[in-house]
């Protein structure tokens, strides 16, 4: 281990070219796809501009990540999949059309066998996430099998908010998706944005998304607790991403009590209602969080750090978001510093690496040459900031939030 850390983003996204997908599609659809893709517009300008190459430019997006200290990454998707009316993380229009659900898993499994070779393409360096629907538990238990065998790293969980047509988490019908994850090790992840329902697209509407796109994703913790999901899988592991890091420690106390009332108070109305499900349950909810949840601290605000005792050192995985607006890039260096200034090494490594390794089965002695040569040093991020070193155009992202 050098003077130097293994930086390692647990939370990037990429996505290919739209017309890349054509390749990865099952051949029964590619007609379909030119047809459709001959008059699909791509609605987000990132996607469009000079910058849209961030996410599927192989050789660009290496060089960045090691200008900016970034020896390895964790992909979630960003681009638009084949049939898909805008970018898989979000919650879709509504359809109970079989064949258009049916052609939108299509277009996630060609995103999905695309990412598999991104990810090759700089061999333990990627740790792709892959895709599955809800509406098809039985595929994308096939699909998560498959994932594996592929030598992809976990698999994302969209969101089934109110008004989607999905069941809710916690509902039997996604025993498969459990169990596959459980049996291949694929980490499930809850990534802000993916749980949210459609709020319309007004001022308001846009404000209200911000204030609560990460409570939605936070709440799938509570529905695998309770739902029982953690209790019956313990070796399912659940990681929870670009959903900030404070809210950690007061929501589990909240579950705490919760679960204390519902199974002690005798007479109350907690215990009258939950009873039954508190009796099923070998753990607390902050003890099924030590024992199987982690959390993609993307970044993590100099306020939150404090709370990492809390929270659990051995929890927290940082990210930089990259190629996003929001992303700590290309300043990733100085928020290292801003918010581990101070904290001990050991610490850091864990935080800024370690924890990453271990989770997504990254090679630290094979990164480490890497590192040797891109990675930041333990005394830079020693190295308090002061304000003036901060760029104006940093504070578009969260961790430089006040520092200015």
């Amino acid at each position: 281990m050098g003077d130097r850390y293994t930086v390692i983003s647990a939370d990037c996204h990429a996505g290919g070219q739209l017309q890349e997908y054509r390749a990865y599609l099952e051949p029964r659809y590619r007609d379909e796809f030119d047809t459709w893709a001959a008059t699909y517009e791509i609605p987000y300008d990132d996607l469009k501009g000079p910058n849209g190459s961030r996410n599927w430019d192989s050789a660009r997006r290496r060089r960045e990540l090691e200008d900016d200290g970034i020896v390895a990454e964790v992909i979630y998707p960003n681009t638009v999949p084949p049939f898909y009316p805008k970018a898989s993380l979000a919650l879709q229009p509504a359809t109970t059309d079989a064949t258009e659900l049916a052609r939108r898993w299509a277009g996630l499994q060609a995103h999905n066998r695309w990412l598999a070779d991104f990810c090759a393409d700089a061999p333990g360096r990627r740790a792709g996430i892959a895709q599955v629907t809800l509406h098809d538990p039985v595929a994308s238990a096939a699909e998560v099998r498959w994932a594996r065998g592929a030598g992809l790293r976990g698999v994302l969980l969209p969101g089934a908010p109110p008004g989607s047509g999905l069941r809710p988490l916690y509902d039997p019908v996604y025993e498969p998706i459990w169990l596959a994850c459980e049996e291949t090790g694929l980490p499930v992840h809850s990534h802000s944005g993916s749980a949210v329902p459609d709020y319309g697209d007004g001022p308001v509407d846009n404000v209200m998304f911000l204030v609560e796109v990460t409570w939605w994703a936070n709440r799938n913790l509570w529905h695998l607790v309770f739902g029982g999901v953690l209790e019956r899988h313990p070796g399912l592991h659940v990681v929870f991403t670009e959903q900030g890091t404070a809210w950690v420690p007061e929501r589990l106390a909240t579950l705490d009590y919760f679960h204390g009332r519902m199974a002690a108070s005798s007479g109350s109305q907690e215990e009258e209602w939950g009873r039954e499900v508190v009796g099923a349950m070998s753990l607390t909810p902050s003890g099924y969080w030590r024992r199987q949840c982690h959390l993609g601290s993307s970044f993590i605000r100099p306020a939150e750090v404090p709370l990492r005792h809390a929270v659990g050192i051995d929890k927290i995985m940082w990210g930089s978001d990259y190629p996003h607006r929001e992303s700590s890039f290309p300043y990733s260096r100085l928020a290292l510093r801003l918010s581990f200034a101070g904290v001990d090494p050991a610490e850091v490594r864990a935080m800024v690496g370690g924890n990453a390794a271990a989770l997504y089965g990254f090679d630290l002695d094979a990164l480490q040459p890497i590192a040797d040569r891109i990675g930041p040093t333990v005394a830079e991020l020693a190295t308090p900031v002061e304000p003036a070193q901060i760029p104006p155009d940093a504070d578009r992202c969260p961790a430089f939030a006040g520092a200015t």
